[in-house]
């Protein structure tokens, strides 16, 4: 093994076991001491948490055991590894943080919409951690991959049908207001997850069609100093060869590359879109400084 896959490893096992242990600390310290319920197995080890009083590491690790075994099969042998990492680790925090003074110093029983608010941002910033380095807390995750591979159905589709069966059962120890409150908890939880795996930094994409693409591409390096591409297309009414303007920019600047294609072809075609991570020159290295003038 290169030591650069090594130290590659290396950080995605550690970065694993953080988030691991801010989604555990969420479980332990707010969801729990709240009654807010949770999907995938986690919601299944605080179901029994709540009527037998099982450990919820023992509990979330004995059950992965079973779906791991299922899983090894149909993923790579990394990818197992990792779950396998996810899952002890998951398994060990929930363990820990039960053990530590830390869980009984935020009380917030009196106050749900700031519990699920709480929840839902650890939540999905320790998962968001666990995926964004390739990696899983076992569970539900392990049969969406296994649907995805075997049936061809979508990982998004297959949890969230296991998280509502899941949210379901757990209304026979919660009420409707709880409930309400754990789907704030879900949604934020998402948006997190979404935010941490795909990159903080939002940038946003754009293609511009038109006659005048040399004008508008010369404006583009002249006021923006951005780089650009330009892409060979086909029209569909007049089958005619066109070139598209793609670029990358950031949110502010937006308003200035639609002030430039509107002077130089009011009739351009343009499509903005947002893009979650941009990587490279302009963006992670060698950005550019704002400038009170433009270059002429």
């Amino acid at each position: 093994m290169k030591n650069n896959d090594t130290k590659k490893i290396t950080i995605d096992l550690i970065m694993i076991a953080l988030g691991c242990a801010i989604y555990a600390l969420s479980l332990d310290m707010i969801s729990v001491p709240n009654r807010l319920a949770d999907g995938g197995i986690s919601g299944i080890t605080l179901i029994l948490n709540h009527f037998w009083g099982i450990n919820m590491g023992l509990s979330t690790l004995v059950l992965n055991i079973p779906l791991i075994i299922l899983g090894y099969r149909y993923m790579g042998k990394l990818l197992l590894a990792y779950t396998i990492w996810g899952t002890a680790s998951l398994s060990f925090f929930l363990w820990f943080w039960r053990l530590t003074p830390i869980i009984t110093q935020l009380n917030l029983d009196n106050d749900l919409f700031l519990s699920a608010i709480l929840a839902g941002t650890l939540s999905g910033l320790g998962l968001g951690l666990v995926f964004r380095f390739n990696g899983t807390s076992g569970g539900t995750d392990i049969i969406a991959r296994i649907f995805q591979i075997k049936f061809g159905i979508s990982s998004g589709k297959v949890l969230l049908a296991c998280d509502a069966i899941i949210l379901f059962i757990s209304l026979s120890y919660l009420d409707i207001k709880h409930m309400m409150y754990t789907l704030l908890a879900s949604f934020l939880l998402t948006r997190v997850l979404d935010s941490v795996q795909q990159g903080a930094y939002s940038a946003r994409g754009i293609l511009i069609i038109s006659d005048k693409y040399e004008n508008i591409a010369k404006m583009i390096d002249i006021e923006l100093e951005r780089g650009f591409t330009y892409l060979n297309a086909l029209g569909g009414y007049k089958q005619d060869d066109k070139k598209v303007i793609y670029l990358v920019v950031s949110p502010r600047e937006i308003p200035q590359v639609k002030h430039l294609i509107q002077n130089e072809d009011p009739n351009a075609f343009v499509s903005i879109f947002e893009v979650h991570e941009a990587l490279g020159e302009g963006f992670t290295y060698k950005q550019k400084k704002p400038r009170l003038f433009t270059r002429k």
